[in-house]
């Protein structure tokens, strides 16, 4: 006996010869939740050459006879018989005579061979084919050699499959939006884009009124379908891939002795449940002021401080004064241990991890030379000021109340990473009141969040910013 084999994704179908009904399955895994293949469509077109029945075919390839009801209807296709005519459907009632041009003719029209009927006679009405009005819906393995049907329908699949990738392709490009439902969507997302907003917090904080994606919105501001564009976003750029160096024997300065990233990691796993805060500095022109920021891990939570100078006497003097607020056992409690990098500002450990009295107050770790990878968060945040404050630009005119109102509207700024939250608002239950007063940490409302530099513009100009 022979025997016609298809494959499809580890699914090995054995069809009988055609004068058979019977199909004789080898493998059958399960699958669920999957696209038909062009080895299933295969499959279902030799079926139907063979009458094979739906239920038969959806059995073997493991899906549901509708599915296959509905592949056929929706890839069938349409071939026109122009030398041929469809019979009448009242051939066997009809008792016309001589509706055509032989004069001598005495037959009844219905039983005539010339079939001219559909030119001649106004009753004419085309019969159709029983198996195209139900299952299988096509002419695949009709055992009628002389159909009469003006028109018949197939199914081949390779033109079924090529014509779902193509619907799949179009089904996912363009704008599927009406002009009203794009110009709502424009109406919430370019002002707040205009204000230096992420469209990350504009998707956190009004994606229920969108009604579509994050990664729909940058299609759509790439397509030019809001009156804001790419040069509206705050960042959209390609990183770059990291590049991989070998690792290279370095002598370890006194400073980081026990203090290594290695030695925050083995400290971490013994301790696991102690809170990281990462420090940094942003400077502007060199010589000048400088912002000293610190970054809570564990609520993103980002305090900022203004420095006449970078030294290492000028972060003492903000840990003092923060000692000054907390307490020797809040700053044990708020501050436990601190992630910073190899700045000249920090290469004396002591004056930040002691305070006058000699008395431990923190714990510091150094992260690697060139790894500024290993405090991604603070740097990621750092992003923030620059778009409030460019890079090169001069801190000379920042005041106090201007890095309090930047940091407040960095703070409210809604994260992903956070389920939507701001820092802020997990700040206020996991740090103390007292450290959020002595900063002056205040919510800024979503919608008036602003990361543009005329936010600090305003501020001098005697604006209502926050």
């Amino acid at each position: 006996m022979a025997f016609t084999i298809a494959q499809s994704s580890g699914i090995i179908y054995v069809i009988a010869c055609p004068h058979e009904k019977e199909v004789h399955m080898a493998t059958i895994p399960k699958r669920n939740h999957q696209h038909l293949t062009l080895s299933d469509r295969i499959y279902i077109e030799q079926g139907l050459e063979r009458r094979i029945s739906f239920k038969d075919i959806a059995k073997f390839i493991v899906k549901d006879p509708t599915t296959i009801s509905k592949e056929i209807r929706r890839h069938r296709i349409e071939k026109s018989q122009q030398r041929t005519t469809a019979l009448c459907i009242h051939r066997d009632t009809c008792t016309k005579t001589r509706m055509c041009s032989n004069r001598y003719c005495g037959k009844l029209c219905g039983k005539c061979t010339q079939r001219s009927c559909h030119s001649n006679c106004d009753d004419y009405q085309a019969a159709s084919c029983h198996r195209l009005g139900h299952a299988p819906y096509v002419c695949n393995g009709c055992s009628i050699r002389n159909c009469r049907q003006s028109m018949k329908y197939y199914y081949r699949a390779q033109y079924a499959d090529q014509h779902y990738h193509e619907v799949l392709s179009s089904s996912r490009s363009g704008i599927n939006k009406t002009p009203l439902e794009l110009n709502d969507m424009d109406c919430i997302i370019s002002p707040l884009l205009k204000q230096g907003q992420p469209l990350g917090h504009i998707f956190t904080t009004h994606g229920d009124q969108l009604g579509c994606s994050k990664r729909t919105l940058y299609h759509y501001i790439d397509q030019g379908a809001f009156s804001a564009v790419n040069l509206d976003l705050p960042r959209k750029v390609r990183y770059k891939p990291r590049k991989i160096r070998k690792p290279s024997e370095r002598t370890i300065p006194s400073y980081r002795t026990d203090r290594t990233y290695k030695d925050f990691e083995k400290y971490m796993e013994a301790h696991p449940e102690t809170k990281v805060v990462e420090m940094d500095t942003v400077e502007g022109k060199k010589g000048g002021p400088v912002l000293l920021t610190m970054l809570f891990r564990n609520c993103n939570f980002m305090l900022i401080f203004l420095m006449e100078h970078n030294t290492q006497e000028c972060v003492c003097q903000i840990f003092n004064s923060l000692e000054q607020q907390l307490g020797l056992e809040g700053m044990l409690d708020t501050f436990p241990v601190i992630l910073t990098d190899n700045g000249s500002e920090f290469k004396n450990p002591t004056l930040i991890e002691k305070n006058l009295s000699c008395k431990f107050r923190t714990k510091l770790f150094y992260c690697d030379p060139m790894a500024s990878w290993q405090k991604g968060r603070l740097e990621k945040n750092h992003e923030f000021i620059r778009y409030i404050i460019p890079k090169g630009h001069s801190l000379e005119a920042l005041i106090r109340k201007d890095v309090i109102l930047m940091m407040n509207h960095i703070n409210s700024i809604a994260r992903a990473s956070l389920n939507g939250r701001t820092p802020f608002e997990l700040a206020s239950l996991l740090l103390p009141d007292s450290l959020l007063q002595f900063i002056g940490s205040k919510h800024i409302p979503h919608d008036d969040v602003i990361l543009k530099p005329r936010l600090l513009k305003r501020s001098h100009s005697g604006g209502n910013a926050s």
